[in-house]
This record gives structure tokens, sequence and C-alpha cells, in this order.
């Protein structure tokens, strides 16, 4: 018991650290935004052109992922596609649909190290180029502590103007972490990032542990010169499937559990040996008694 508190203890005077996730393709097996392109056409946002044009990026998207400036055309169609929406009704859209749309796209292997990050002490944070009417509640969703996502202008009118107020794109990821580890006192050293795409390079080399998970061609090759472990997702899993795990205490109350559940442990494991000598000394008195029995009977 002793063993394990200062176990504890000394993991908690590390300093801290983060798990960075990208979200499409790493965390969840689709583009964010262009799955719920669906839910803007019945809600009045989008018309069927609209609908099947993202269709067609949706299948690029995962066809090969999106380079450079594939994303700088994406960003720009969207841009012009969402002027003009009414951001609450944006928000309560993506609340309405969300789980139907994102619990079943969900990597299961994503939603372990997310557990697993979390079970260490470790924040985890969404670092997505999406928007964050989108990000944000997948987020949640998915129990992240902090959530990086771009940001629309919005008018006075409650409306997208249709201008980008914050791209989390490419190096300006990398921004977001460093000024994340200031705020927040992350060890960098200690932090790992997982990215899909050959664009979030710079998040990645940015940590001491990164990962490329489902790497685009140009990602794996970099990984593969840098020597950066590569992971395969491929099992969707809708989170009420795994919902014990996604219920857990706050972290606090996780370390708590942890301490008592290895004092619980010791003390079982006390008791069992207690148990087990207890019955070895009885078998063994049992036997000397036979022994006398027989030896008294031979006389």
């Amino acid at each position: 018991m002793a063993g394990t508190y200062a176990l504890l203890v000394e993991n908690h005077s590390l300093p801290r650290a983060a798990a960075f996730f990208d979200l499409d393709k790493t965390v969840i097996a689709k583009s964010s935004t262009l799955t719920f392109s669906k839910s803007f056409y019945q809600g009045g946002l989008i018309n069927r052109r609209a609908v099947l044009r993202t269709a067609y990026a949706q299948f690029v998207f995962l066809a090969g992922g999106a380079d450079h400036d594939q994303m700088e055309r994406m960003r720009e169609y969207l841009s012009a596609l969402c002027k003009g929406w009414n951001v609450q009704q944006v928000k309560e859209i993506v609340a309405e649909t969300l789980h139907d749309l994102i619990d079943p796209i969900i990597y299961d292997e994503a939603a372990s190290l997310i557990e697993e990050h979390h079970t260490a002490g470790r924040d985890v944070v969404i670092v997505s180029t999406s928007g964050a009417e989108v990000v944000e509640p997948i987020g949640e969703l998915l129990g992240a502590d902090r959530v990086v996502a771009t940001r629309m202008v919005v008018g006075a009118d409650g409306c997208f103007t249709g201008e980008v107020e914050y791209y989390a794109y490419g190096p300006t990821k990398a921004e977001a972490i460093r000024e994340l580890a200031e705020s927040e006192g992350y060890d960098l050293s200690r932090c790992y990032a997982y990215s899909d795409s050959a664009t979030d390079v710079p998040m990645l080399e940015s940590v001491g542990h990164p990962y490329a998970v489902n790497p685009d061609r140009a990602l794996r090759r970099e990984a593969t010169a840098r020597d950066w472990p590569i992971l395969v997702f491929n099992r969707p899993v809708r989170l009420k499937q795994r919902l014990p795990a996604f219920s857990l205490p706050p972290r606090p109350a996780l370390v708590a559990a942890a301490a008592v559940g290895a004092a619980a442990a010791t003390a079982g494991l006390v008791w069992y040996a207690s148990r087990r000598r207890s019955a070895a000394a009885q078998i063994a008195a049992t036997a000397t008694v036979k022994e006398v029995v027989n030896r008294f009977a031979r006389i």
C-alpha cells in the first residue's frame, strides 16, 4: 500500500502532459463537417447541389486525404457556403443529429487511447480544422478536456459572415499547442499527438511522442523517415457499446478509486495468503495427527 501511494504521489508531482488528437480520420472515420451535410440540407441551410458537392468532397477526403491545395479550396468553399447561416440553428442541428451521425463512426482504437490517456492523468485535447460549432459537441461527446477548432466570424444578426476569425490548420495547430502548453503547464516533451495528415506535421513534431494514424502517403513517408510510430485504426464503434468506460468518474475520483482499489487488492492478497497459510497449517496439523494415530495403531 505504501508503495502504491508513493507511486501516485510521484506521478502527481511530475509536470502536466496532454494528448492532442486531430479529429477527422484520426478519431472519427469521416470528415466531421461534411458528415452533417444531409442534416444541414434537411434544416434548409443548403440545397441538393451542395449536398452532392459535399458528398463528393467526402469521397475525395476518404479516398486519399486532402493536401494543402485541396484543404484551401475546401476552406473557401465551406466559408462561402455557410455565409448567412444562423449560428444557433447550426448548433441545434448538430446537437439533434450528433449521436446518430458521429457516434457510429468513432474509432474504437481512438476511444481506447482517450481512456488510457485520461487514466494516466493526461488532458485530452481535440485539435481540428473543422468549425467549433461541430467540433466542440464532438469533443464533449468524447470526454475531451479542451478543443481547438476553426472559428468563423459571427455578425450582429447572429449569422456567419463567411469570414474566418481563426483557422486551425497546419502551423496554426502547432502554435495553439504551444500556447496551451504555456498556459496549462504542459511539458511538451511528455505530450502525445495523433494525426492522419501531412499537413499536421508541425503539430506532430511539437511533442515528444508523435503518432501517425491512418496516414496519407505524404505523412507515411515523413513518419517512416522520422521513425514515428504508425497506427492503423479501422474499427468504428458506437460509444453506447463502450458506455461503462465513458461514464467513469472524474480523474481525481479515479485516482482515489485507484488508491482504494490498490489497498483493497493488497488487503485481499494478504487475506488470501493468510487463508492459504492457515489452510496449509491445518493440512499439516491433520497430517501430523494421522501420523501419530497410525503410529499408536502399529504399537
